[in-house]
């Protein structure tokens, strides 16, 4: 198990490149298995799930082809389907919960899926319904696997067919399975309440490229009008908002002026807002974000004086996968703020380890804490630490770089699975990371 080790309290400076974005990118290469023709995909993160998922396409026979720095073709003509039919394909789904995205396109092109059970994050139950539910209102059957570990679904004799449906939550990936299989549907098939953030807007995109009538992309209501046959096309990945918040936080936390590079605004929502809230100057500059270093960050209130609250929420609300940056910058602004984590049970179980620290957090139920600044009128402690999950990791990491002393963050792999060389590049801005076995 690997380690970082994080010398604390330096101010950061230059300027950083956020990666392609995690989410988007697992989606759009698990597209490539819905043709036979070739598809390129630019600005791919070389991050661990990515990996784990083009390792895992190339050993069903697809024909996978490093194009240069972040660029892949995949062209899935050979495919075993003896293999991807079987549950020892299941098996070696089960731990990267980013391969329920190929479920659909193989459903819908070769006629049976075995669908793991969640694997990923810690971070509390995530459930698959939406996905199950909405794959068998296209007609797929169900079934359970005689040993319970795995889902079966398989196609009726003429394919899929297209339908109405209305999805119980905007799940993202969710949304995202439903889409490529209606893609290969015979009809229209129209989804509301459908998850609508860029990285399902920019699936649709490459499903249009690729010979795909789509009506409705970037709203909650989607109609798929299914074809035959889909074709090649080529893609560019947006840059990951996650990362342009993540820099953000550390740019706050160590009272540091960073400029992120190309971060596509049209595309980050609300996240500069929420961010501008904790009292961050943020600038836009054409394409790229300049975070201003002060010496405070003042919270605001709500109108009538109240104590502002940070939720997350559907697409154009704030992607639940910053919250936890959003609350250990909270640690070292002045005021308070209520956190609300609304999708997971277990995601701010992390805050024990900011307490030790130093950090004045109420965690007042599984979804809720109270955050009481600092001001840096006293600074955070470091500490010993173990990443949970990929945000709580690269929560801990902006914790430690603001305190003075020395931190380790064992576990370092949950981070790696989201965030690209993240070591090498903020060395780059003065920070004083090692990576340790």
């Amino acid at each position: 198990m690997s380690k970082f080790i994080i010398h604390g309290g330096r101010r950061l400076q230059g300027e950083i490149t956020p990666q392609g974005a995690k989410n988007e990118a697992l989606q759009v290469i698990s597209a490539t298995l819905l043709t036979s023709e070739k598809v390129v995909i630019h600005n791919i993160p070389d991050i661990l799930d990515i990996r784990n998922l083009i390792a895992l396409l190339g050993d069903i026979g697809v024909k996978i082809e490093h194009l240069g720095p972040s660029s892949y073709s995949f062209q899935a003509d050979e495919i075993d389907t003896e293999f991807i039919a079987g549950e020892k394909f299941a098996q070696r789904c089960s731990s990267l919960r980013g391969s329920l995205l190929v479920v659909g396109p193989i459903l819908a092109r070769f006629g049976k899926a075995y669908f793991p059970r969640p694997g990923g994050d810690k971070i509390g139950r995530r459930k698959v319904d939406t996905h199950i539910t909405g794959l068998i209102k296209l007609g797929a059957e169900f079934s359970v696997a005689p040993d319970n570990r795995c889902y079966i679904l398989e196609s009726p004799a003429g394919g899929l067919n297209g339908t109405y449906m209305l999805l119980d939550e905007a799940s993202v990936t969710g949304t995202a399975n439903i889409v490529m299989a209606a893609s290969l549907a015979e009809g229209a098939t129209t989804i509301y309440n459908s998850a609508c953030e860029p990285y399902v807007q920019q699936l649709c995109c490459l499903l249009v490229a690729m010979g795909v009538r789509i009506d409705g992309i970037g709203s909650n209501l989607l109609t798929v009008h299914g074809c035959r046959r889909l074709g090649g096309a080529v893609h560019r990945v947006l840059p990951d908002m996650i990362e342009v918040g993540s820099f953000i936080g550390m740019a706050a936390m160590t009272r540091s002026s960073i400029l992120i590079r190309n971060v596509s605004h049209a595309n980050l929502g609300i996240i500069p807002e929420c961010f501008r809230r904790l009292g961050i100057t943020i600038d836009e500059r054409g394409e790229d974000l300049y975070v201003e270093a002060a010496d405070s960050y003042e919270i605001e209130s709500n109108l009538d004086g109240s104590v502002m609250t940070v939720a997350d929420a559907p697409w154009p609300g704030l992607t639940p996968d910053l919250l936890s940056v959003m609350l250990v910058v909270a640690t070292q602004c002045k005021g308070e703020v209520l956190i609300h984590q609304k999708m997971f049970e277990s995601r701010l179980f992390f805050v024990d380890h900011l307490i030790d620290m130093g950090a004045k957090i109420i965690l007042c139920d599984p979804h809720r804490a109270v955050v009481i600044g600092l001001d840096h009128q006293s600074d955070l402690k470091p500490n010993h630490m173990h990443s949970p999950d990929i945000r709580a990791g690269i929560a801990m990491l902006i914790a430690a770089m603001s305190a003075k002393g020395t931190s380790i963050i064992d576990n370092i792999e949950q981070i790696d699975r989201g965030y690209e060389r993240i070591d090498e590049r903020l060395r780059a801005l003065g920070a004083d990371i090692t990576r340790a076995e």
